[in-house]
């Protein structure tokens, strides 16, 4: 008989991390616990209060699909279910087409796309027919996921060639910098996890949550700032650091400066 998509292993995907070593409940316990928790209870609020602060409501429809990703991603690791797996790699599909959606500059938009609108449209049925697409291959979904990030290195890049601003392209290489350590990491779990075995430590998965959680707090400032620039002209984004330019560690958001009225 096949096995229950809610059971637990069910899943096509298993990282390289032992299963049930230290929880009888919880099958990769630092995918679950140490890392996925860890970026849940504290990166990924620190990217909500990112987009609070920025004082612009439609960055705060990342809210919700930012938080079910990291509860989804919790719960894949704890059971390695069918369903778990298919929630977590959904979640963060449906969180990009929310970025997309709301953050994607109209100076982009394919030449048929006139209106903001006409582009929801486009990535409603992208993201409809991608999900449809999520079923039939599941072991194929964390790779095309990723791949999704070379174009947003493509769009940085390109809107950095229009910024002059130091302090920009000093957050868009930290940001670079993060993502690249993470995608090592995932590759590496995925890859060499005979070589890890080997030397017991199978848990660059959990790395990767850690690493593109930090990725996503430079990401978000990021994405604010230049979405500012396009959405509102007349006032002037500025990138700070929190608590303090010095520290090793920061948290870095956006301020805006509102424009003064000419009499």
């Amino acid at each position: 008989t096949m096995p229950s998509i809610f059971s637990y292993q069910s899943a096509e995907v298993d990282w390289c991390e032992s299963n049930f070593v230290r929880s009888a409940v919880i099958a990769e316990y630092y995918n679950t616990d140490g890392t996925s928790l860890f970026s849940f209870l504290l990166l990924t609020p620190l990217n909500l209060l990112v987009l609070e602060g920025a004082g612009m409501g439609s960055l705060c429809h990342l809210k919700v699909p930012l938080l079910l990703a990291g509860l989804f991603s919790m719960y894949f690791h704890m059971t390695l279910s069918y369903v778990g797996q298919l929630l977590d790699e959904l979640s963060i599909l449906w969180t990009l087409a929310v970025a997309y959606s709301f953050w994607y500059p109209q100076a982009y938009f394919p030449k048929f796309i006139k209106t903001r609108r006409h582009f929801f449209w486009l990535t409603g049925i992208t993201t409809v027919i991608s999900t449809f697409m999520s079923f039939i291959k599941p072991t194929l979904n964390a790779y095309a996921l990723n791949c999704i990030a070379f174009h947003l290195l493509y769009m940085t890049w390109k809107e950095l060639k229009k910024c002059n601003d130091r302090r920009v392209h000093r957050m868009a290489a930290v940001m670079v910098m993060w993502w690249a350590l993470a995608i090592t990491s995932w590759i590496s779990d995925r890859w060499l996890c005979w070589l890890w075995q080997a030397i017991n430590f199978p848990y660059f998965h959990s790395f990767w949550h850690v690493l593109i959680a930090m990725s996503l707090l430079y990401c978000c400032p990021l994405v604010i700032y230049f979405d500012v620039s396009y959405e509102m002209p007349s006032f002037k984004p500025k990138l700070e650091y929190w608590p303090s330019d010095s520290w090793p560690v920061v948290v870095p958001y956006v301020t805006l400066e509102e424009p003064h009225k000419q009499c």
